[in-house]
């Protein structure tokens, strides 16, 4: 029996309830369980053993601070082979990007070849996420990064992010999922990935002197999904004006594909040639015509509103308790967000050691998403994955 098949068998068995989560354990504790299934992508044999021997408390710790967690040697070898995975921007830019095939011959053969480069690419990306999802003992950590990348999404489809939506994991992502909110929205604000997907690339001051071509004028979509969706909320108290005022505070941030950056890491690059210099007023506050700074200050006052606190706070819930979390549960995240400037890891601990968190009708009361129901399915298993290329096909069918 391959690993499709075998996997289709125990999502059967556990849609079906004639199999536990913890494939053949059962647990003393339903808290156990709950735990399992909410701070990890679902018990592993052996899971439930390991918590009752160091306790529940220790547990939720040790998932909170994953850099104390030693991950296995296999995961370790495993993500070795993938060659592309800590490519940086630059890198990518380099051998991926599809302007570097042009300038050479184009062949059908080499085309056939730049497309299969690129395939492999995103495979290897695909392989990376999902052997992390499905073996790490840093499961919180994982099931972050999915609830970020989600937060923070950016497309693989549309042009060149085919092409660096890996390194946007690697480097906007997953080094700050439980850090300072403020430091993650920076970290995605600067990403190629992140530029390229909402336009922002393109966001021009009129009438500056490289306003030409497809740089002519502002663009908003960078600017309204920053306070629609990744901070404020939809009803987090912004107009119209704001939205048009936070688009000519981030003209001019770019990226470059060659030469200085300010970062080689991310190339992120901000060209004052295309910035707007005027003074701004952006949610009640007056901004000086200063250039890259006004983007930085823009953030800082994102990542401080009480909006935003409630927002994110309320995004945590729905993810970790309910789709419908209690406003009691929100309002307390909401202000230990504010209490602590933003500490994702500080609102979490709250989190879990809610009465809301631990109510028993919130216990088995989440829908899976495809994702999250294969690789539960496989850690149920406990089998050793080593081809996770029947996984991606589940998780897209």
């Amino acid at each position: 029996m391959n690993v499709k098949q075998r996997v289709g068998i125990v999502s059967l068995f556990l849609w079906l309830g004639m199999l536990s989560p913890g494939y053949g354990a059962v647990p003393t504790s339903p808290k156990i369980l709950h735990a399992l299934n909410r701070l990890s992508f679902g018990p592993h044999p052996g899971d439930i053993q390991a918590i009752e021997k160091m306790g529940l408390e220790n547990y939720i710790q040790q998932q909170l601070h994953p850099d104390a967690i030693s991950e296995s040697p296999t995961l370790i070898s495993q993500l070795s082979e993938l060659e592309t995975l800590n490519l940086t921007p630059a890198q990518l830019f380099s051998d991926y990007d599809r302007r570097q095939v042009k300038k050479g011959a184009q062949s059908p053969e080499a085309l056939k070849a730049y497309r299969e480069k690129v395939r492999t690419l995103m495979q290897q990306t695909a392989q990376a996420r999902l052997l992390r999802a499905v073996k790490s003992d840093r499961q919180l950590q994982e099931r972050l990064v999915d609830f970020w990348y989600n937060h923070f999404n950016v497309y693989s489809g549309k042009g060149i992010d085919r092409i660096l939506v890996g390194a946007y994991e690697q480097q906007a992502i997953r080094p700050y999922v439980l850090g300072r909110f403020r430091d993650l929205l920076e970290a995605t604000a600067k990403h190629p990935a992140m530029l390229f997907y909402l336009d922002n690339w393109q966001n021009s001051a009129p009438n500056r002197p490289k306003v030409r071509g497809r740089f002519q004028g502002l663009n908003e979509n960078y600017a309204r999904e920053l306070m629609e969706l990744h901070t404020l909320g939809v009803d987090g108290g912004y107009s119209q004006q704001d939205v048009i005022n936070l688009a000519k505070i981030f003209t001019g941030w770019t990226f470059r594909r060659q030469g200085q950056a300010d970062n080689i890491y991310t190339r992120f690059y901000f060209d004052a040639k295309r910035h707007d210099f005027s003074d701004k007023v952006f949610m009640g506050y007056k901004i000086h015509g200063s250039g890259i700074s006004e983007g930085l200050q823009a953030l800082d006052i994102l990542a401080k509103s009480p909006a935003t606190a409630r927002h994110i706070s309320y995004e945590l819930a729905q993810y970790f308790v309910t789709d419908q979390p209690p406003k009691t549960l929100v309002d307390r995240l909401s202000k230990r967000f504010l209490a602590t400037d933003g500490n994702i890891r500080e609102v979490l601990n709250s989190l879990f050691h809610s009465p809301e968190f631990w109510n028993a009708q919130y216990y088995s009361a989440k829908f899976k998403t495809p994702y999250e129901y294969v690789v539960s399915a496989v850690r149920a298993t406990g089998i050793d994955v080593s081809n996770v290329a029947p996984l991606i096909e589940r998780c897209s069918s």
